[in-house]
């Protein structure tokens, strides 16, 4: 039995589906199915009902679910401590972000990192969930909110500050009819979100899509008005931040990694790295 495929049928225990276990752990819903699949013929047993819009588990399932949970967690902290007992500068260090941060923020700040560490590899995981460290899905996570992980070490290190953004044509148009770009349904929590739904006022939202690059380039082009991060727009002359009568939304930026993954040079520096560019950038 290979010990990674528990990896992913845990996380469709957890999840409930596989779309969501793939979206989680950053491969596609193909690459779950196979890797239970063969978890499921090398234990004899079959672990989940494929159903058209959820994975619920067998009773087996569910019993071989309680029973992989304290043994995968186990299997993780020792690859945590050993990575975190080597003291070279090398190897690969895997970021969790948003996909703003990632796209448009650290792709382009990198190479100062490994001007100093060449033998550094750097693999950043764009994604809008929380990438679970202590099951080995990243070694550092960057998020708009305080981690609730018990035993994880945090560091605010700079503040997003976002506007409503346009193109500079919705300047001359009144407020009543502006039409508006938001994230999917399933992103109504953030408070982007929030306030975004805050200013509608009965304006309809003529496009929905998480992917914050569509969003820009929406916005741009005029199909209507987004909320984005000043950081984003902040040099692009084609784009403008509306007024608007509610605050926008200002969004803490942490670091987290783990003890045992913080010993690890390879982290420790890149930990350092990241908290300087962003404390620098994001004020």
């Amino acid at each position: 039995m290979d010990w990674q495929d528990l990896k992913f049928f845990l996380a469709v225990a957890e999840l409930g589906t596989m779309a969501a276990a793939a979206q989680q752990l950053g491969v596609d819903h193909a690459t779950v199915g196979r890797r239970i699949t063969r978890l499921e013929k090398d234990l004899e047993v079959k672990l989940i009902h494929r159903l058209p819009r959820n994975s619920p588990l067998t009773e087996e399932g569910k019993v071989i679910a309680r029973l992989a949970e304290p043994a995968l967690t186990a299997t993780n902290a020792v690859v945590m401590r050993a990575r975190g007992a080597s003291d070279k500068v090398s190897g690969v260090v895997r970021i969790s972000a948003p996909p703003a941060v990632t796209n448009y923020f650290l792709a382009e700040r990198l190479v100062d990192l490994r001007s100093d560490y060449p033998d550094l590899q750097v693999e950043l995981q764009p994604t809008h969930s929380m990438a679970a460290l202590d099951r080995d899905e990243a070694d550092i996570a960057i998020r708009l909110s305080r981690p609730q992980n018990a035993g994880a070490v945090l560091r605010r290190v700079g503040v997003m500050k976002f506007g409503l953004y346009a193109h500079e044509r919705y300047l001359a148009l009144p407020p009543n009819q502006w039409n508006f770009i938001a994230f999917a349904q399933e992103l109504d929590h953030i408070p982007q979100q929030n306030w975004l739904r805050a200013l509608l006022a009965d304006r309809p939202i003529v496009m929905r899509t998480n992917d914050q690059a569509s969003q820009y380039k929406a916005a741009r082009a005029g199909l209507g008005a987004a909320v984005l991060p000043d950081f984003l727009c902040a040099d692009d002359p084609d784009i403008v931040r509306l007024g608007t009568d509610i605050a926008p939304p200002l969004r803490d930026i942490w670091l987290m990694t783990y003890p045992d993954l913080r010993r690890s040079p390879k982290v420790r520096v890149t930990l350092d790295f990241l908290a300087r560019i962003i404390s620098a950038h994001f004020r």
